[in-house]
């Protein structure tokens, strides 16, 4: 399925339309920036196809096509191909890139936003909304990396190894992935609306022109988490959930009831 999406893609094929944001992103990681540029959510709502998704957002579905079109005609030799990952694999690479980045960078965002409300919310009382959303992704992204790190991503890796051993027999109903998959994907959705809030409260990480340089880089700390996030919930939702889901099923469990 990979290959052939990718000579789809890369023969600007029409069928690009009717592929999903999802598929697009796991064809070529690169296509990401194109669909952050145009604010195209490509992982809680990377389900949609890219015509849908353009005509929700009454974008030229042509223009974005175009953008994609120059991604794919490059040589992308160096691009991650976390498809071709397996899951123990796909799980070290998120807890070590995306978890260590938003681990380091939460504290001293906090830390920026306090400063910079303390001294600028009187004349800019955004600011305000804007540090108080975010203490709230943070004290909703220390618990949901927590519960990742400590519940589900162990028992992906220990599929990992029952689908290395031939005679594995997994006594195990498929809630045990499926129930804290499901509660993952519904604080990627939450977090991912906060973040949004966040956007939109500053103007598209857009700083005024009396802000002062922690202000600025408040902002640019924000842009980068945001994207940062996206990148992180699109690979948990459309590449190592599924892949976990498939590979439980693969190993025809015995269902208990």
């Amino acid at each position: 399925m990979q290959a052939q999406l990718c000579f789809k893609l890369n023969n600007m094929n029409d069928s690009l339309f009717s592929l999903s944001l999802a598929q697009i992103v796991n064809s070529n990681h690169q296509a990401a920036s194109i669909f952050e540029k145009y604010h195209l959510d490509f992982c809680c709502k990377g389900k949609r196809s890219l015509e849908q998704a353009c005509t929700e957002q009454q974008l030229s579905v042509s223009k974005v096509k175009e953008d994609l079109e120059n991604i794919f005609t490059k040589d992308n030799n160096s691009t991650v191909d976390f498809e071709k990952m397996n899951l123990t694999q796909l799980v070290d690479y998120i807890v070590q890139t995306h978890h260590a980045y938003v681990k380091n960078e939460m504290p001293q965002i906090y830390a920026y936003l306090h400063k910079v409300s303390s001294k600028h919310g009187e004349r800019h009382p955004e600011l305000y909304k804007i540090f108080q959303t975010f203490s709230a992704v943070k004290e909703e992204m220390e618990g949901h990396m927590k519960k990742e790190e400590l519940i589900l991503f162990p028992r992906i890796k220990e599929l990992q190894k029952l689908t290395n051993n031939e005679n594995a027999n997994l006594q195990l109903n498929i809630t045990y992935l499926q129930s804290p998959i499901t509660v993952m994907e519904q604080e990627h959705d939450h977090a991912g609306n906060l973040l949004n809030d966040i956007r939109i409260l500053s103007n598209i990480y857009a700083p005024p022109q009396d802000a002062c340089t922690t202000y600025r880089l408040c902002y640019a700390a924000l842009n980068a988490f945001e994207l940062d996030l996206h990148q992180h919930v699109h690979l948990e939702n459309n590449i190592l959930f599924p892949k976990a889901i498939e590979a439980f099923r693969d190993l025809k469990p015995t269902i208990l009831n």
